[in-house]
């Protein structure tokens, strides 16, 4: 096969890899805007590093008064493909959450089932690999600043907490395995600070790819659409790329996603002064939940629900997943109720007495 021919076929090809296996919603913590001492500003900084080789460069962000540190450990900071085991940890914290049960910091599960869930191999190479992210994981530490009552509190902590093996087969793979999250990441979920993502996101290549996603469904959310300047994507994507070849890989994702439309839930279009807008696929549908897709927050309600809201929603709508039934609230809704957390209940009991149980 020549050149030509041969560049033709790999343009043909499909950027996203093979679907493993068939998955249901994930949730991602909205770590960004995390708010561990409930007055935290509001974070934009990537966390986590693109490059596929050990990251040990530390990073710091500035907004105003207060300022965020990243600091890797001596084997890198965690990857963008590393996140995947904390959404895997939170989706099951999400899934327990939604039946009602107790949750802890500490999740345990199969090594097999967070593999196959997040689109993985199950080589003994994909069991070696998750020990490396489990090390990243626990060594990236996190430094800020908060201002609480005109004090100023330092403050360390990472990811996770620790990690445990707790068994292993006589080949040498682990097969039950403990995470702790860190209270930064757990006190997010408890704040409801989490987003529904969709699950091909796993089959993304590409980090920088994950992270553009990422970005996408923080801001363009339901949106129509959403633009952005390169420049500011570049410093939001966390790439070390030169702004020359920062713009090459981007206009490469946009013309595949223009032939392979492969980005979930977004399409990509970048004009000729680089500004990219992300369109929302789902049009006039978007804040419904289906075929795998994401569960919008569509917001017309002026603030987030309460906590406890959601706890009176399972109790309202016995089974049913209260952040499905959110989305449904927040798009059935025209007009911001005066007391929002009452209103959605009140809509959780409603729908329970026509359907029932799921």
């Amino acid at each position: 096969m020549d050149a030509e021919n041969q560049n033709l076929v790999t343009e043909m090809r499909s950027p996203l890899l093979p679907d493993r296996r068939e998955q249901g919603d994930f949730f991602v913590c909205d770590i960004f805007d995390a708010v561990p001492k409930g007055d935290m500003v509001s974070m934009e900084h990537p966390i986590f590093s693109l490059s596929t080789k050990p990251d040990i460069k530390a990073r710091r962000y500035e907004h105003g008064k207060n300022w965020l540190a990243i600091t890797p450990s001596i084997v890198g900071l965690a990857t963008v493909h590393d996140r995947d085991i904390l959404i895997y940890c939170i989706s099951q914290i999400m899934a327990a959450l939604n039946e009602g049960r107790q949750v802890h910091r500490t999740v345990r599960f199969k090594a097999y089932d967070l593999l196959t869930s997040t689109n993985r191999q199950t080589n003994g190479q994909a069991y070696d690999g998750l020990k490396a992210a489990f090390e990243r994981l626990r060594g990236t530490t996190i430094e800020t600043n908060i201002t609480t009552n005109d004090l100023e509190v330092l403050e360390g902590f990472g990811l996770i907490d620790r990690y445990r093996i707790v068994r292993e087969t006589r080949e040498g793979r682990m097969q039950d395995v403990e995470i702790t999250l860190s209270d930064w990441v757990f006190n997010a979920i408890r704040a409801n600070e989490v987003l529904t993502i969709h699950r091909d996101y796993f089959r993304l290549r590409k980090p920088l790819e994950r992270r553009i996603y990422e970005i996408a469904r923080k801001h363009c959310g339901a949106q129509k659409s959403w633009k952005i300047g390169l420049d500011k994507l570049h410093k939001k994507t966390g790439s070390s790329s030169t702004e020359k070849e920062f713009r090459r890989l981007v206009r490469n994702i946009v013309r595949q996603d223009e032939l392979h439309n492969h980005i979930p839930d977004y399409s990509i279009r970048m004009d000729a002064s680089d500004i990219l807008e992300f369109v929302n696929r789902r049009g006039d549908r978007a804040g419904k939940v289906g075929q795998g897709r994401l569960a919008f927050n569509a917001a017309p309600s002026p603030r987030q629900l309460k906590p406890d809201t959601f706890t009176d929603a399972r109790a309202a709508a016995p089974g049913w997943d209260v952040y499905y039934l959110e989305t449904e609230w927040r798009s059935w809704t025209k007009e911001p109720p005066r007391n929002p957390d009452a209103a959605f209940i009140g809509f959780c009991r409603q729908w329970f007495e026509k359907r029932g149980r799921p």
